[in-house]
């Protein structure tokens, strides 16, 4: 019987381990999509500041048109191209921040995860240590007590005498 609580605990043991990796596996997953969605919106807003980027050069190639043209227009026009270019990079620097702020957070978050699934993973051991001992003790323990009464039992029946060297047996003949 203690061999099959032994085993119990042990295969519940297991199955904790098993439960834990399933779960880092799940959460790691969460990232890995959230990392991909990240990657997604990037691509977005890159492809939202490219048209900028072209509509940009072909307000220069016309501008330089527009300079013979017109002088006193021209100022008027640079005025917005800055405000233009001014607004495209800070676009692009927000976005910027938000990759980078997304990337801190994914990092803090795995990191968070992977303490997590250790102290998960120490506590099953732990947990399976005490059970080990709580059961294992007393089970020596009866194992003991029963070994005990078992001896007094059989020295009772035989009436108290002890083998005499002549019919001592050949364990008993090793000690005498």
């Amino acid at each position: 019987m203690p061999d099959e609580v032994f085993r119990w605990v042990i295969a519940v043991g297991v199955f904790l381990a098993c439960a834990a990796c399933i779960w880092q596996a799940v959460i790691l997953s969460a990232i890995f999509r959230a990392g991909k969605e990240a990657g997604r919106a990037s691509q977005e807003a890159k492809a939202k500041i490219e048209p900028l980027v072209d509509h940009l050069d072909a307000v220069l190639t016309v501008s330089g048109k527009i300079l013979d043209e017109n002088q006193s227009r021209i100022a008027e026009i640079t005025v917005e191209t800055l405000a233009t270019v001014k607004t495209a990079r800070q676009q692009a620097e927000r976005i910027g921040e938000l990759l980078d702020d997304a990337n801190v957070r994914a990092k803090a978050r795995i990191a968070q995860i992977d303490q997590t699934v250790d102290r998960a993973v120490e506590q099953v051991e732990q947990a399976r240590e005490a059970v080990r001992s709580a059961v294992v003790k007393p089970v020596r323990e009866v194992g003991c007590i029963v070994a005990g009464v078992k001896a007094a039992i059989h020295t009772y029946a035989q009436g108290g005498n002890r083998n005499t060297p002549e019919h001592a047996t050949q364990d008993e003949e090793m000690f005498i």
